[in-house]
């Protein structure tokens, strides 16, 4: 939001907030439900054959978050992938996708309510969450010694994180260079620290 309000103060307009879901984020963009999307948007050749993306502005991969006494137990995905092994998942978007790809035993339970996700894992109504490691990192902060990101820097796969915009060139071209001045500001990096650290 941070970021969405100081990308809204060099475009000189006013921000409004659109809520959407992951299943309907390219559908709801090409009907014009919104100008841009921001916030954990994966770069995907998918979303791309509809909608353009800014300039990256964050590596990141595939990570678990679960309850800091379980944590040791999930290192790998070998030791995820058992029967015995609940892990719960937003619908519709990278996530469920990752999950469905690589788990076959274990017992994927699919939350429709992204909120409450990190409430029931806390709570022990699920083991643990597979989401990109931004995400853990900071449900870690805010949840502390209760969940913990399990290694963050070593995550599963490859992703990256970037703006989801229409195909507007000229919108593109000006994300793009706001995104090249707050990364060369240090202001980028002072949002990451704000928020993931």
């Amino acid at each position: 939001m941070d970021a969405a309000q100081a990308l809204g103060a060099a475009l000189g307009v006013k921000v409004e907030f659109v809520p959407t879901h992951w299943a309907d984020l390219t559908r709801d963009l090409a009907a014009g439900a919104f100008d841009i999307a921001m916030g954990g948007v994966s770069v995907t050749l998918e979303r791309q054959k509809t909608a353009f993306f800014s300039t990256p502005y964050l590596r990141d991969g595939k990570t678990p978050i679960a309850r800091c006494a379980d944590k040791d137990k999930f290192a790998d995905l070998a030791a995820i992938d058992r029967p015995e092994v609940t892990v719960i998942v937003n619908p519709g978007g990278t996530n469920e996708k990752f999950d469905r790809a690589h788990l076959t035993a274990a017992r994927i339970e699919v939350s429709g309510d992204n909120l409450s996700i990190f409430d029931k894992l806390a709570n022990g109504e699920a083991d643990l969450m597979i989401t990109d490691a931004t995400e853990p990192l900071y449900q870690q902060k805010l949840h502390p010694g209760v969940l913990c990101a399990i290694h963050p820097d070593a995550p599963f796969d490859f992703s990256e994180k970037a703006y989801l915009l229409p195909r507007d060139v000229a919108l593109k071209a000006f994300v793009d260079q706001w995104l090249h001045v707050s990364e060369a500001t240090g202001a980028l990096a002072a949002l990451k620290a704000k928020w993931l650290q």
